[in-house]
C-alpha cells in the first residue's frame, strides 16, 4: 500500500509540473513585441469613416474658342474700323492746275486736280484753302456757298474742285498773279503751284476778295 501511495504521489507532482509549464509557454508568446496595426487602405479614413477624395490643386483649364468659331474680320485696307474710307491727306495726293475758261464766261476759270495715289481709296469734302501770291500781296479765295458733297476717291481717280477769277477788262496791267497755294481739306499741308490761269486781276476796291473757289466735286475734268 505504501508502494502505491508514494507511486500516485509521483505521478501527481508530475502533472502538476508539466501543467505549470505548458501555462508558462502560453503566457510568453503574448507578452512578446506587438504586431504592426494593418495598414488601412489608400483613401480610406484611418478613423475607420468613409474615404474621402482630395481636391484637385492648380487654375481650371482655360477654355479654348470653339473649333468652328470665325474670328473677327479685319478692317480693309485704308478703311476704317465702322467700313469707311479715311480722309485723304496731302500726301496722297497729286494736284495740279490747269486753265480751263471758257470763251464768253464772265469768270476765267482754273480746275484743279487732285489724284489719289496713296494706293487705297480716302474721302475729301468741303473747301480746299486757296490762296494766290500776287504782286499786291497773298490774295485769299472765298468760298461760293455752294453745298458740300462727301465723296470717295478711288486709288487713282482724281476729283477737281474750280476757281473763279474775274475777267480784267479795265485796260491797264491790274494785279499781276504769280502763284498758287492750295491745301487740302481739314489739312495744313499746303501745295504750290505755278499759275496757269491769265496772268492778272482787275484792281479793285475795298478788302473784299474778288476770287472764289468751289468745294471738291464741283468742276470736272473738261471745266
Amino acid at each position: 500500500m505504501r508502494v502505491h501511495k508514494i507511486t500516485l504521489t509521483a505521478l501527481a507532482v508530475a502533472a502538476a509540473l508539466s501543467l505549470t509549464a505548458c501555462q508558462d509557454d502560453e503566457t510568453g508568446t503574448a507578452q512578446g513585441a506587438p504586431t504592426a496595426a494593418p495598414t488601412a487602405p489608400t483613401g480610406a479614413s484611418p478613423s475607420g469613416g468613409p474615404a474621402t477624395n482630395a481636391p484637385a490643386t492648380g487654375a481650371p483649364a482655360s477654355s479654348a474658342p470653339g473649333k468652328g468659331s470665325t474670328p473677327p474680320a479685319a478692317a480693309p485696307a485704308g478703311s476704317t474700323a465702322a467700313g469707311q474710307s479715311t480722309k485723304c491727306r496731302t500726301a496722297d495726293l497729286t494736284i495740279t492746275a490747269a486753265d480751263r475758261t471758257i470763251s464768253g464766261d464772265p469768270d476765267n476759270t482754273v480746275v484743279v486736280e487732285l489724284k489719289n495715289h496713296s494706293g487705297k481709296d480716302c474721302t475729301l469734302s468741303g473747301y480746299a484753302g486757296v490762296d494766290l501770291k500776287t504782286s499786291a500781296g497773298t490774295l485769299s479765295a472765298k468760298r461760293t456757298g455752294e453745298p458740300v458733297v462727301t465723296g470717295v476717291v478711288k486709288n487713282g481717280k482724281s476729283t477737281y474742285f474750280g476757281i473763279l477769277c474775274p475777267v480784267n477788262t479795265s485796260g491797264g496791267s491790274g494785279v499781276r498773279i504769280t502763284g498758287l497755294v492750295v491745301t487740302p481739306p481739314d489739312e495744313t499741308q499746303s501745295v504750290t503751284l505755278p499759275w496757269p490761269g491769265t496772268g492778272s486781276l482787275p484792281v479793285t476796291e475795298g478788302s473784299g476778295s474778288p476770287v472764289k473757289v468751289g468745294p471738291i466735286g464741283s468742276a470736272g475734268q473738261g471745266e
